[in-house]
């Protein structure tokens, strides 16, 4: 698999803030940012230093080492040195090899402040060898762009190493530490072209304040430059600062066994006083479906309990008529409830917590129980949106103009897959929950029952070999959507419970297999079914309409794969030669999001990655196939 899409790096806070950019050093999207900060984290997220201009000048010749793009269609420098190596791990590093030495620059971001720590090093010989940094300011919404204005503060509070500006009134303030010299140069830097954000058929230009420069002395040692929103220890010099910030995070960093359970860590986040999962960087916040799917990699297959403790007592308080939010908006208070799987991952995720976690106290269990009884109560009886258990035992739910399944792409007031009726990952999800509870509660074991024989019933497609999508479809008795999608894979695998066995299981998995897998995952609808659409691009219209139309989906691999080794037993051999088949395109992806996962892949060759470039649960699904399925000591069914 290849593709010519830019790779990008992130550097995550913990408190909803992060850096990334581009490899190639150029802000390709209007979320590059060195600065990046959540005042009320994980949300209320503003862009506060986008950038920055670099120039480096050796015995009189000046080289800039970094690089900007400019409307029309203008990057600057035309001719920039080559750069002869950027690492990711542990943390970004750019090398340029200039005249007889190079430059090394590197930035990292601390764990828990939003801070981002910015070191460049000469390693050569020259007789003067100086630097000169201009920042690039803002002071903006993450989602939104800058303009230039006359409200904008150029002018900071200077004492000693440290500049303080406050770009506008109620934003963040931007602090600045470094061992450099600062000079006041106000200006502005117009029309920076974001090509990803033109790709995407959204505004992509922006213009930025830049305050002044900072010079360093290379022959003296490393340039620092610290951006921050804390007041950092002032008795402490920048370089101080750096090396303690750096020497924390290569121990912490150093601290996970691989590279990908360092990424892992990105997005477990703080929610007030507890945990929360973003979904994906750089544009979604916390959100409940993926929180649930993502925590069952990212902390219950690699043993981080205490995490998974967190976040469900946290989200447990949010339970409202047996519904759990999808999401919290990015500003102001408030929650959405337009989900009805996100409350049953809930349950699920409860469930295998506390199986991981035996005796976690009766205070914990009670309440973890007590959000998950309500969750079902709420589901038999009735809640919003048409959802509630119908006298077959299934969940109906839906109705016009709202998108309850994690197929919830919308374009105005259109709703591309509504999925109204009884859509088949639904019923998994609800029977599950109710199988695991029946085991401690009676009265959801005839409930159980009486779904699972509807579901025997009424799912089965003799034609296409498979699982239905949807059955009584629009609520309309006996009507079904038979197109082939990956939702079945839910009856099988990434479950507790397998709802189908023998040559029915065999046969879903051979129809899914030859219809649905590609080395990214599942397709998101098989080739050949009406609105099969391959390739995800175009406007933010034509792509939301495409989104789960054929669009490949990674963190599908994870019930696919899971499926698999379920049929064959689970046997050592079974195990290694799905790692060998299936797992091993995506252990070794390398493109967009570096060390991590992307949303979605086209549904062709190359396969070309795309939407989210950081996504939760592509990369928490790989690490629970890693961790838990396939490995060695995980037992049969």
């Amino acid at each position: 698999m290849t593709s010519d899409v830019p790779r990008e790096w992130l550097e995550a806070d913990g408190l909803g803030g992060f850096a990334s950019g581009t490899a190639e050093g150029l802000r390709t999207r209007r979320y590059h940012a060195l600065l990046l900060a959540a005042t009320t984290p994980p949300s209320g997220r503003m862009v506060l230093v986008n950038g920055l201009d670099a120039v480096l000048e050796i015995d009189g010749t000046a080289y800039p080492v970094s690089r900007q793009r400019y409307l029309p269609d203008v990057s600057v420098p035309a001719n920039p040195p080559p750069l002869t190596e950027f690492v990711p791990d542990p943390w970004p590093r750019w090398t340029w090899k200039i005249g007889a030495g190079e430059l090394v620059y590197e930035l990292f971001v601390p764990r828990d402040s939003p801070t981002v720590v910015l070191r460049w090093q000469w390693i050569g010989l020259a007789r003067t060898m100086r630097l000169r940094v201009i920042p690039f300011l803002s002071g903006r919404d993450f989602h939104a762009l800058h303009h230039q204005n006359g409200a904008f503060n150029f002018t900071p509070t200077v004492s000693r190493d440290r500049q303080r500006w406050t770009p506008y009134p109620g934003v963040p303030a931007i602090i600045a530490r470094s061992n450099g010299t600062y000079t006041q140069e106000a200006r502005w830097y117009q029309n920076f072209l974001y090509d990803e954000e033109k790709a995407r058929g959204m505004d992509y230009a922006e213009d930025l304040a830049a305050p002044g420069r900072y010079d360093f002395d290379l022959a003296a040692g490393p340039a620092v430059l610290i951006f921050s929103t804390a007041d950092l220890d002032r008795n402490a010099s920048a370089g101080e600062l750096a090396q303690r910030f750096a020497d924390t995070e290569t121990t912490r960093r150093g601290a996970f066994a691989a590279p990908h359970l360092r990424s892992a860590d990105a997005y477990l986040v703080q929610r007030g006083s507890g945990r929360t999962i973003i979904a994906g960087y750089p544009w979604f916040g916390d959100w409940g479906r993926d929180t649930f799917i993502s925590m069952r990699g990212f902390c219950l297959a690699t043993g981080r309990l205490d995490e998974a403790r967190s976040i469900l007592t946290a989200w447990s308080g949010y339970v409202s008529q047996g519904m759990l939010p999808n999401r919290f908006p990015d500003v102001g208070d408030g929650a959405e409830y337009n989900s009805v799987d996100a409350s049953l991952w809930y349950c699920i995720a409860v469930h295998e917590y506390l199986h991981a976690a035996g005796d976690d106290g009766a205070a914990v269990r009670e309440q973890l129980l007590g959000a998950v009884d309500a969750i079902l109560a709420g589901y038999t009886h009735g809640t919003r949106y048409g959802i509630a258990a119908d006298t077959d035992g299934l969940l109906r739910c839906g109705g016009p103009g709202v998108a309850l399944t994690w197929m919830d792409a919308k374009v105005g007031d259109w709703v591309v897959t509504p999925r109204i009726g009884k859509p088949v990952e639904v019923q998994a999800l609800w029977l599950n929950a109710l199988a695991l509870s029946a085991r401690r509660n009676a009265q959801w074991h005839f409930q159980f029952v009486r779904g699972l024989t509807a579901f025997h019933d009424r799912f089965w497609n003799e034609a296409k070999g498979c699982l239905y999508d949807v059955v009584d479809a629009n609520h309309q008795p006996g009507a079904v959507d038979d197109r082939v999608r990956p939702n079945q894979l839910f009856a099988l695998g990434g479950l507790p419970l397998v709802l189908v066995h023998g040559e029915r299981a065999a046969s879903l998995m051979r129809t899914v297999e030859e219809k649905l897998w590609t080395p990214m995952g599942p397709r998101s609808l098989a080739p050949g079914e009406p609105d099969y659409a391959p390739n995800y691009e175009g406007d933010l219209r034509t792509r939301d309409s495409e989104y789960h139309q054929g669009t490949v989906w990674p963190w599908l691999a994870g019930p696919f794969i899971e499926a698999w080794v379920r049929l064959r037993n689970r046997t050592p051999e079974a195990k290694e030669e799905a790692r060998q088949t299936y797992l091993g395109a995506l252990m070794d992806y390398d493109q967009l999001g570096l060390l991590h996962l992307p949303e979605i892949a086209d549904a062709t060759t190359p396969y070309t990655p795309r939407g989210c470039p950081f996504q939760a649960w592509s990369l928490a699904e790989l690490i629970r196939l890693e961790h838990k399925v396939l490995a060695p000591e995980f037992p049969a069914d």
